[in-house]
Formats: structure tokens, C-alpha cells, sequence
């Protein structure tokens, strides 16, 4: 469901009566039985204490406040030890609730720790395609509110709903026991109640449902505008994002107008039918008592457990909105984990030990959108320490070719192969550290420098300040304070554009891949950064393959072969030399380019 302020997909509801779902469900507590058994034992007790204590009541009227046939003394000691016995079983009962709730508590975590790790271990192993068809918003959205739903499924709803049915049908049994006259004449209101509980369910769930979506409206445009505050500032939006505020903040307060209105209608009409049932109780129990027929103890009893027996019904409602929402979650999640990757992986991957790192694209043809291909039955042969550069307007498909050898996509026709093996054949992990890669946007992990260039690795001080100098970095180290173990990222050291093009030609070299991808690593990057990027790319460019895709003379004419694309095609090659006397396409790239960098310098001085 996609509306106007981000996505949304409350539209959709779990059916209770899925029977299929609930296996699959069910199937995560079987690691965690024990505890669950547990649970279901201490709510026989919980239920146990609350029934006992309107008998002890019985017991007390009848057998010692109204009969005079025993002596006060003891009627007095019979009353102390039903206050003890009511005492230690209201005392067992919370003892009992309050182990269960620690135990499906306990239960319902490590259920939900589970699942949430299944889903993100899973969701990483996607191939890239589904990332790009699926908001970031819906993916963050199956690990935190989907599961957290389940999880209070587990733990607030369902041994709850087991509670109350066993509750209510112990009163039941209870009222016949007690009088089954009165019992049968209470039975008369239960198709009332049934009929109004299941069609307030069923009401309740569409004005859930629409408090639900109208919240996530909200909070999908409140991260809109604040992410983007300086461009609402700037150009002086202010008042209409507030108006469109203004809108979706009316829509929910009638979604919540609507639930008041809903339960404004239940509520009463429950109290209605537990005075009518109290009512009835005085009227037919008080004449039963005239008569002979029935004690006050009893009559005390009924109304005692009348009132146990709609306190579970006033709570249904929001505990069926409950498991059709966890339901509709669970839904959400299992579509999720039966997603499988487009990209396979053969029984046994290849991890070839020598390598001369050529690659080879053989009459690749490849789409995003299989019916409008980018890449148009492309050969391209790059040999063992060349450096071929590829240049090309916007769109061109020169950055498709980069996620085609990381594998992150398979051609639609043709092969790419690396020393002749095909990248099918090969183990993706092989293959992401034998081909590094450097992008124009740096993706930085909160943590320290040392930790950012290395990630998973281990390496000693000595070779890691080597690895800092050719990158260009020590000078900043040498700035900060604390140095390599300076943190950055999000709420720490912000570095600039080029600052973190340095760190990324670190991260590479730490990692030290025989083929090296630089995909506009130096499109954003100021003049005088620029200098150092420049050297940092001398020194991770040496003895490797590599493939330079970049805009800036200064790369390019280090490449000892320049691949001029166009519309997904090749349409010159060769050196930088001979290809400016041919005068075609990629001399006219470098004529603009030029011409912008004059003006650019013309500019930054007078911006200084």
C-alpha cells in the first residue's frame, strides 16, 4: 500500500483462522517447549487461587458469619483460618502470576531473538535487486515492529486468552455446582454476550487497523520533514508541510474519535448486561433464599464470580486486534524469509589459489528491468596488471559493469569470467576479497578509524601506518587526538567527502585485493583533497588489475587502455593520445570537462 507520505502496508490483516500460519508459528517455540509447558502449569494455578477465593467467601457466610448453631469462639476460629487459607491463596496466586509472566517473558525473547536473527540473516544473503525493489523502511520494518508484534502475541495475549477460556469455563462449571437453577437463568444472556463481543471484535479490528495506518502516516512524514528540514527552510515550505501535517494529524485524531466511539458503545453495553445478570442473581437468588432453597453465601458466590466473568470479556477486544495484527505480521515476515536469492550458488563454489586476475566480459547483455537492457552484448577483455579506464555519460552503464563483476547481479546472456572460471562457478566471498572495491559514496561504520579500515581483519601497527601513509591518512591521524582509535560516524568525527575517499583506499589496501574497481572515487572531491586522493590512488592502483571508472584527465591518462561507453555499448578504445585525435565522442567529453574545471577554478577563489 503506497501513499503520499511513505509506504505503508497496514492494509492488510492476518486471518486468526490460518491454520498453515500457525504452524509455521508454533514451529519457533518448539526450541523453548519447556518453558511454555511451564507457563500453561502456573496458569492452572493462577486460575486455581482466583476461583477459590469467591468459595472461601461461601464458606465463610455460610458455615460461620450466619450460622448460630456453632459457638462464636469458633465461628471466630473457623473465620481466622479462612482468612489465612484466602491470605496464601491470594499470596500462591501472585506468586504463580508472577513466575509466568517471567517465564513467557523469558519465552517470548528468546523466541523473538531467534526469529530476528533468522530474518536478518537471511535478509543479507538477498541479492541486491530485492533491496532495490523494497523500501529500506519495510525491511527495518520486518525486524522491529513485525517481530515486536509477535512478541507480544506470545507473551500478553495468547496464554492470556488460554487463562480467561479456562476461567470462564470454571465459573461455569462453579455456577451449576453451586446452583444450577440460577446458573441456567444466567446461560440465557451468553448468546448476547457472545453476539456482541464478536461483533465488536470485528469492529474493533477496522478501527485498529485505521489507528494503525493513520500513526504510521504520521511518523513516515515527521522523518520525511525533519530529514529534510534545510531544504523545507531554504526554500521556505514551512507552511505548507504544515498544512499537509495539519491533514494526515486530522485523520488520525477521527481514527481515534472512531475507537472512542466504538468502545463508548461496547463498554456501556457490558455493564448493562453484568447489572442485568446482577440484577438477576438478587432477584431469583433473593427469592430462593426466602425460600429456603439457596443460602446468602452462595448468592455472594454469584456475584462474586459474575464479576470474574465479564472482566475478561471488557479485555477481548484489544487482545483480538492483537493476534490479527501479530498474525498479519507473521504474514509480512514468513513472505520474507520464503524470498530467495535470484543469484545461485553453485553445491560446491570454486576458490581458485593462483589466479592471474584477468577478466573477461563475453557478449554480456544485462537489464535491471529485463525488457529494457543497460548493457547491450558487451566483450571486454581486461589482462592480468592492466589498468583499463571507462569513461561515459551519465547512464551509460558503466557502473552496472562493476555490480555485474562483484555478482551482484547475473547477466541476462553472455558470461564474465575471471582466469577463465566463470563468477557463477566461484564463492562469492572469494570473490568480494579478490575484487576490491571503492565507490564515490563511503559507507562508514560507527566505530573507530582503525576499525573502519580493517573491519573484520587483524593487523599490526607497524604495517597498518604503511598502509595509512599511501593512503594519504597519517597527516589527519596525526591531527586527532586520539588518533586511529578516533571514533566516527553518526554522533562522532564527521569526515569530508575526500577524507573518506582516503579511508576507503586504506580499507582496500588492508584488504589487498589482486583486482581493484575504483567507481568515481574521485568525482566529489575538492582541489586541494584532490592532490592527496590522487596519490592515494597511485599507491593502491600499483601491481593490480584494475578497472578505473572516473571523470577526472589526471585518472584517466594513468590507464593504459581507455573504454569509452555509450547506451550500455562500447563505442571507441584505446589510449588517451589516440583517442583525443580521433576527435569522436571521447574527445568531446574531455573538451566539457575541461571547460567546467576553468570555470571552477575561476570560481573557488573569488568563493575564498
Amino acid at each position: 500500500m503506497q501513499h503520499g507520505y511513505g509506504y505503508f502496508e497496514e492494509d492488510k490483516l492476518g486471518e486468526i483462522a490460518d491454520i498453515k500460519l500457525w504452524r509455521r508459528i508454533l514451529g519457533y517455540t518448539s526450541h523453548h517447549w519447556q518453558g511454555i509447558i511451564l507457563a500453561v502449569i502456573l496458569s492452572f494455578a493462577v486460575i486455581g487461587s482466583s476461583l477459590l477465593l469467591p468459595y472461601l467467601v461461601r464458606i465463610g457466610v455460610d458455615d460461620y458469619i450466619i450460622n448460630t448453631e456453632i459457638p462464636v469462639p469458633e465461628r471466630l476460629s473457623g473465620l481466622v483460618i479462612l482468612a489465612l487459607v484466602f491470605g496464601l491463596s491470594s499470596i500462591a496466586g501472585f506468586a504463580a502470576n508472577y513466575f509466568q509472566v517471567t517465564v513467557l517473558e523469558w519465552t517470548g525473547q528468546n523466541i523473538m531473538h531467534r526469529l530476528r536473527q533468522h530474518i536478518y540473516g537471511h535478509m543479507i544473503g538477498l541479492d541486491l535487486e530485492y533491496f532495490h525493489k523494497n523500501p529500506s523502511g519495510k525491511l527495518v520494518t520486518r525486524i522491529t515492529n513485525d517481530v515486536q508484534n509477535m512478541h507480544e502475541m506470545f507473551t500478553s495475549v495468547i496464554v492470556t486468552l488460554f487463562n480467561d477460556a479456562i476461567r470462564i469455563i470454571g465459573i461455569l462449571i462453579l455456577l451449576f455446582w453451586l446452583n444450577w437453577r440460577l446458573a441456567l437463568m444466567m446461560a440465557l444472556l451468553l448468546p448476547v454476550i457472545l453476539v456482541a463481543t464478536i461483533w465488536f471484535s470485528r469492529l474493533a479490528r477496522n478501527v485498529f487497523r485505521e489507528i494503525r495506518t493513520d500513526l504510521a502516516k504520521i511518523n513516515a512524514y515527521l522523518q520525511e520533514a525533519i530529514s529534510g528540514i534545510s531544504l523545507i527552510q531554504l526554500f521556505q515550505r514551512e507552511k505548507e508541510t504544515e498544512r499537509n501535517f495539519v491533514s494526515i494529524n486530522q485523520n488520525y485524531f477521527q481514527s481515534t474519535m472512531h475507537q472512542i466511539k466504538v468502545f463508548g458503545i461496547f463498554m456501556p453495553l457490558l455493564d448493562i448486561l453484568a447489572s442485568t445478570a446482577t440484577g438477576i442473581i438478587i432477584w431469583y437468588g433473593g427469592a430462593q433464599i426466602l425460600k429456603g432453597q439457596m443460602t446468602i453465601g452462595i448468592l455472594v458466590a454469584f456475584l462474586s464470580y459474575m464479576r470474574l466473568f465479564f472482566q475478561p470479556l471488557r479485555e477481548l477486544s484489544q487482545k483480538y486486534s492483537i493476534v490479527q495484527s501479530a498474525m498479519a505480521s507473521a504474514e509480512r515476515i514468513f513472505q520474507l524469509l520464503d524470498t530467495k536469492s535470484k543469484l545461485p550458488i553453485v553445491l560446491k563454489p570454486l576458490r581458485p589459489q593462483n589466479t592471474g586476475t584477468s577478466v573477461e566480459f563475453n557478449n554480456v547483455t544485462f537489464g535491471y528491468d529485463s525488457a529494457n537492457p543497460v548493457i547491450h552484448n558487451l566483450s571486454l577483455n581486461v589482462k592480468q596488471g592492466e589498468t583499463v579506464a571507462i569513461v561515459g555519460a551519465t547512464g551509460s552503464g558503466k557502473s552496472t559493469l562493476v555490480n555485474l563483476l562483484e555478482r551482484m547481479y547475473d547477466p541476462d546472456q553472455g558470461r564474465i569470467l575471471l582466469d577463465g572460471h566463470d563468477l557463477k562457478e566461484l564463492d562469492p566471498i572469494w570473490l568480494r576479497n579478490t575484487v576490491g572495491l571503492v565507490m564515490q559514496e563511503v559507507y562508514l561504520i560507527p566505530g573507530s578509524i582503525r576499525s573502519n579500515i580493517l573491519l573484520d581483519r587483524e593487523m599490526d601497527e607497524p604495517e597498518l601506518k604503511v598502509i595509512l601513509q599511501q593512503a594519504q591518512l597519517i597527516e589527519l591521524i596525526n591531527r586527532l587526538p586520539e588518533g586511529v582509535h578516533t571514533k566516527i560516524g553518526e554522533g562522532n568525527l564527521d569526515l569530508s567527502a575526500g577524507q573518506r575517499q582516503l579511508l576507503a583506499m586504506a580499507r582496500v589496501m588492508a584488504r589487498n585485493p589482486d583486482i581493484l574497481v575504483l567507481d568515481e572515487a574521485t568525482a566529489n572531491v575538492d582541489s586541494e583533497t584532490e592532490i592527496l586522493v590522487e596519490r592515494a590512488v597511485e599507491a593502491t592502483l600499483a601491481q593490480r588489475t584494475n578497472i578505473v571508472i572516473a571523470h577526472r584527465l589526471s585518472t584517466i591518462r594513468r590507464a593504459d587502455r581507455i573504454i569509452v561507453m555509450d547506451s550500455g555499448r562500447i563505442i571507441e578504445e584505446g589510449t588517451h593520445e589516440y583517442l583525443m585525435v580521433q576527435k569522436g565522442f571521447y574527445h568531446r567529453l574531455q573538451n566539457l570537462q575541461y571547460i567546467g574545471w576553468n570555470e571552477r577554478k575561476s570560481i573557488e577563489p573569488a568563493i575564498r
